[in-house]
């Protein structure tokens, strides 16, 4: 009987503390919105991201970075927006003036983003398609990566802050060699010409 007494009372003595205890608060609506208009804006870096790279316009894509924006791909590191330009000029050598890009795309897919605050994350998949070799003229992907991203509003705009792209089909080794090719090989008109 004293033990189911004591039992008893060693329950009773727990029970305010779980009555008083507080639910997490629920976010406002307010707060709702803003992580739903934040997660959207971070949606479209992604698409200027790939209109950038689609166009080969350097200038677009550095303008999605923040003023210490980052880009790494293996040991590959770029930091601020002269060496992410230049990086870009290099990539984007030769390109002619009112050039349409109708040889390559890439589609970026299942962005997971956290936002916290001014700051968020996020993970992505993205594959880049090309021009068959064959001469068929049928799109064949070419890499497959993901991308690894921390953003931050900057002057109430969301940039990249630091961004790691990562390729794994080809490996980045791989890749590597066929940029390195490609760069040695003398620029051609696009198919079809420029409009």
């Amino acid at each position: 009987m004293r033990r189911a007494a004591l039992l008893a009372a060693a329950l009773a003595a727990t029970m305010p503390v779980a009555a008083t205890a507080k639910a997490p608060a629920k976010p406002t609506l307010e707060q709702r919105v803003q992580r739903l208009e934040d997660e959207d804006a971070i949606r479209h870096i992604f698409i200027a991201y790939a209109a950038a790279l689609d166009g080969k316009n350097a200038d677009a894509y550095v303008a999605l970075f923040a003023k210490n924006g980052q880009w790494i791909n293996g040991s590959i590191v770029r930091k601020g927006p002269a060496e992410i330009h230049a990086l870009i000029d290099g990539m984007f050598h030769n390109t002619p003036a009112g050039y349409v890009n109708k040889d390559s795309f890439e589609l970026t897919f299942h962005p997971d983003i956290k936002v916290d605050g001014d700051r968020a994350t996020s993970r992505s998949e993205h594959v880049l398609f090309r021009r068959h070799m064959d001469g068929s003229g049928l799109p064949q992907a070419v890499l497959f990566g993901r991308y690894e991203d921390e953003f931050i509003r900057e002057n109430g705009v969301w940039k990249i802050l630091k961004r790691v792209d990562i390729p794994t089909i080809p490996t980045p080794e791989e890749w590597g060699r066929i940029m390195r090719a490609r760069q040695q090989q003398p620029a051609q008109p696009p198919a079809g010409g420029a409009q």
